[in-house]
């Protein structure tokens, strides 16, 4: 393992969250705080309790879950985009090092930076709500699957993408309707039985039902489920990522 390049790597995409503060960190927390202004504070007051917790606190994973999916697909999208873009990343392939440390670094450094905004996030969070965390061990870790799960699915579409516009449209066309529609912000046991059904067929409900039950010990579908659900799609991004280099697709001329 080439630790050097790897920390080359790293350390440059995490310089240009340093150098870009207000969009890469500023922005995310402040777009979410919005929600629990509206959300908890406005709607929450005129709600009952869900699953015995707060409305206020019942939505705090789901928010997280919708901004570290964004955050995570986004880092590493554009850290793998722009050197295609500027035609650096043949000086990256030709460098010594492997598929495996250009991975580490780009999708490490990704996963760093939404894993960060979600511990902030969840800070940000106490000044709204009260709330607790039942199992912080399962908390960051399914933190940190998930940062790094779709911080591969990330990397994809950086390769994948030939366009400014294309590294948007599944971010906004598919990921966050279905983190809206996955039960951020209610239960899908509130859903009519047939659309109960429908719901478990989104990928993302597993996600934010496993993380919240890291927080209140209550979930939609069995922690078991969550988790055997998120290694699933790890395991496909990592074989998609393999491909890319096995193939040198859209990385290589």
């Amino acid at each position: 393992m080439n630790l050097y390049g790897v920390k080359a790597i790293y350390l440059s995409e995490m310089a240009r969250m340093m150098r870009t503060r207000l969009q890469s960190i500023a922005s995310p927390v402040i777009s979410t705080s919005l929600y629990f202004i509206v959300f908890g504070a406005a709607i929450g007051t005129r709600m009952t309790e869900v699953d015995g917790v707060s409305y206020g606190a019942f939505i705090i994973p789901g928010l997280i879950m919708l901004m570290l999916l964004n955050e995570s697909i986004s880092n590493a999208s554009f850290g793998i985009y722009m050197p295609r873009f500027t035609g650096t990343i043949y000086e990256v392939l030709s460098a010594p090092v492997s598929p495996v440390e250009i991975v580490v670094g780009y999708v490490g450094a990704a996963a760093t930076k939404s894993v960060l905004l979600g511990l902030l996030v969840l800070l940000t969070a106490r000044l709204f709500v009260d709330y607790e965390i039942q199992h912080p061990v399962w908390m960051l870790g399914f933190l940190i699957l998930t940062a790094v799960t779709f911080s591969l699915f990330g990397f994809i579409i950086g390769v994948w993408a030939d366009g400014f516009e294309k590294l948007q449209i599944i971010p906004l066309m598919i990921v966050t309707p279905l983190a809206f529609l996955g039960g951020s912000f209610y239960s899908i046991t509130m859903l009519p039985p047939f659309w109960q059904t429908v719901t478990l067929f989104n990928p993302v409900v597993y996600l934010i039902s496993g993380f919240r039950w890291s927080f209140y010990g209550a979930a939609d579908v069995h922690i078991g489920v969550s988790v055997g659900m998120t290694l699933v799609f790890l395991t496909l991004c990592t074989s998609a990522v393999w491909w890319i280099f096995r193939t040198g697709y859209r990385i290589k001329p």
